[in-house]
């Protein structure tokens, strides 16, 4: 009677509503080896535009000629088949592509992981954990955020009161000679940097590289792209700041507009 009365006290297990499955080979991805996959590839891919754009951006050190060239470049590609800018701006949407899947695998696999630990006693454990791996979900939001203030600043110019279109140097002299834009492109890449350290260590490892043969080898790849990384990008605010990059407010652009205009009356 009593075994009874406690089954039927007993609540009914909570059933979940059965989960659309995707087509093959979109199925992977529901898995949590695919998601794996997909942010290790995706950020294979962000890891190489920062390389990229932190390279580019030293031309900076050349002055503004080099910037503005530099930039030309960038727009001109492959201009001898398709117009201009198209194959940038496909560039431009490739990264667009890859750090959303790589936000959305991200968060996912955090979904996947607080369930599955839901089912535990105890909770997680971080003793295994290191700061890198900890500081994950406060590193993604901050690069995320700054990212948008970035693109705000020196793309579209809306924080930049002295912005001018087509101009990089000019926009990035005026914009980090402010100290408040300095430390927070300071602190921005700081979160960068920790967050590419624990995400180059991890990469291998989502992509199923993962040996004690050669984990050494991965800790040793992670901080030197990390550190390169840092120094590259911490050096543009303090250059500006230290008046080494400089235009003395003159826009490189406007001055060529002036020279052209000055051969056209001649």
């Amino acid at each position: 009677m009593a075994q009874a009365i406690t089954r039927a006290s007993t609540p009914p297990p909570v059933r979940s509503a059965p989960r659309l499955r995707l087509p093959w080979p979109l199925s992977i991805y529901q898995t949590a080896v695919g998601k794996k996959w997909v942010m290790g590839l995706t950020g294979m891919a962000l890891l190489g535009f920062i390389l990229v754009h932190m390279t580019g951006n030293l031309h900076l050190y050349e002055g503004p000629v080099e910037v503005h060239e530099y930039a030309e470049t960038l727009r001109n590609l492959g201009t001898e088949i398709v117009p201009r800018t198209w194959l940038l701006w496909a560039l431009r949407v490739g990264l667009i592509i890859a750090f959303v899947l790589h936000i959305h695998s991200a968060y996912s696999l955090s979904q996947m992981s607080l369930a599955a630990d839901q089912r535990y006693r105890g909770g997680r454990n971080y003793i295994a954990a290191s700061f890198a791996s900890r500081t994950m979900r406060w590193t993604g939001p901050i690069i995320g955020l700054y990212l948008f203030y970035h693109l705000a600043d020196l793309t579209w110019g809306w924080f930049n009161p002295d912005f001018v279109r087509g101009d990089p140097y000019h926009n990035v002299s005026e914009s980090l000679s402010s100290v408040p834009v300095a430390v927070l492109y300071i602190v921005a890449n700081v979160a960068l940097a920790v967050h590419i350290f624990h995400g180059a260590w991890s990469m291998f490892q989502s992509l199923g590289v993962n040996s004690p043969r050669y984990n050494h080898l991965r800790r040793y790849l992670a901080a030197t792209l990390a550190g390169a990384i840092l120094v590259g990008n911490l050096s543009f605010p303090v250059f500006v700041q230290a008046g080494v990059i400089d235009d003395g407010g003159r826009s490189f652009v406007e001055e060529l507009r002036r020279h052209g205009a000055a051969e056209e009356d001649h």
